[in-house]
């Protein structure tokens, strides 16, 4: 049995950081119901560029990507028939999880206080871009913005480069995380107490959170590292980027004796005795000289001869693109891509999805399914919390609920 299986949540999802937090749950076993707004037509992933699975653009890749494996209620909690039955699944369910900005929860009544009338043992999670707690909590919030203000793009990229942001959408994305870690120690604590409660997280203090060591190098010495050539770790050395003949490989000798391996493989004792680099506060003192070195050594073979060599020894990785990365040997034979059949399309017959990254025991992970449309489960949902077909009807006349 997945750790999640006997729970019942009900998930209003906006873009990908509350997304990919009933995502995490759902691949943790959790029955996840994403309600979606029938004003806005859902969450506005599944229209989020331009590439889609079927030949009726309903389904887009970027909402598959975090919606499956959950279901699709269309429902306006907004209207007293709505809100109504919302508190009929909140009866009958085990958390509430919102990313809405941190004053839409109490306006839409979406938390312990409002709900714990129809269910005291309901975990209420709150993902906002700011705090429910302070003068900002009617602040949109998205990840490129904690990027900047909390000091993420002074650090990115080369020196002397404008501000940058990472990549991919990472703050979003451990948003997820730290909130799926609420939900999951809220339930927990629900099992202990018979009680549930608020958990709040926000995006601002998360990215604030991950500045680490480096924040507090900061707050107690002054010290600001900024942006470090070539990638490079801010306190250790070599860890960074080195040319290869063909392009770039990432070495990251953290250790004194991974510095001493690598001299080995380079095949290079006066590397080793050379007093410039001697031990790690040298190596930093005379990073630039350190370069230049070790780029004559690795421009000498392919990256990937680097990592043949290299591979269990040093602490060492190719620099890849995206398309690299997926058809990377490791992951295609380590079983961390999925294949499904796919039944929208008649030009398309499976799709690919990146494995869930839990192992638990031998229990067997999840099985993936496809995201639903728009709308697809709200019927089944309304006729489980004892609506008749007439009710449904009349909601669906009155926009209350959408359904396919």
């Amino acid at each position: 049995m997945l750790p999640l299986q006997d729970k019942r949540i009900l998930s209003f999802e906006t873009w990908g950081a509350g997304s990919f937090h009933g995502t995490l749950l759902a691949m943790l076993g959790a029955e996840v119901i994403n309600i979606e707004d029938p004003k806005q037509n859902g969450n506005p992933l599944r229209r989020m560029g331009s590439l889609y699975l079927d030949e009726n653009k309903e389904d887009n890749e970027s909402g598959e990507s975090t919606l499956h494996n959950k279901k699709s209620l269309a429902l306006d909690i907004r209207t007293p028939d709505g809100r109504n039955v919302f508190l009929k699944l909140v009866s009958k369910s085990d958390a509430v999880i919102d990313n809405f900005r941190g004053s839409l929860p109490e306006e839409l009544g979406v938390t312990y206080e409002e709900l714990k009338v129809v269910n005291p043992k309901i975990v209420c999670t709150h993902l906002s871009g700011y705090g429910r707690d302070n003068n900002r909590k009617s602040w949109p919030g998205y990840d490129f913005l904690m990027q900047a203000e909390t000091g993420w793009m002074s650090v990115t990229g080369e020196p002397g480069s404008i501000p940058t942001k990472v990549g991919v959408s990472v703050v979003d994305l451990l948003g997820s995380v730290y909130s799926a870690l609420c939900t999951v120690s809220g339930l927990l604590r629900t099992e202990i107490t018979g009680k549930g409660g608020d958990f709040d997280t926000n995006l601002f203090d998360i990215a604030l959170n991950c500045l680490c060591y480096q924040g507090l190098w900061f707050l107690n010495e002054g010290v600001t590292s900024g942006k470090q050539p070539r990638s490079a770790h801010a306190s250790q050395a070599p860890s960074q980027l080195v040319k290869t003949a063909d392009g770039w490989f990432y070495v990251a000798c953290l250790t004194q004796k991974f510095w001493e391996i690598l001299c080995m493989e380079l095949n290079e004792n006066a590397l080793k005795e050379d007093p410039r680099f001697q031990s790690n506060a040298d190596r930093i003192q005379h990073r630039e000289a350190l370069t230049e070195t070790l780029d004559r050594f690795f421009q000498k073979k392919t990256t990937a001869e680097w990592a043949k060599q290299m591979e269990g020894k040093v602490p060492c990785a190719p620099v890849y693109n995206i398309a690299q990365a997926l058809n990377n040997s490791y992951v295609r034979n380590n079983g961390k891509i999925v294949s499904i059949p796919y039944t929208r399309s008649k030009c398309r017959e499976s799709i690919k999805y990146l494995s869930a990254p839990f192992s638990i025991g031998d229990t067997p992970a999840m099985e993936f399914q496809e995201a639903p449309l728009y709308g697809e489960n709200t019927r089944e949902i309304l006729s489980k919390v004892g609506l008749t077909g007439e009710e449904i009807e009349e909601l669906y006349k009155t926009g209350v609920i959408h359904y396919r």
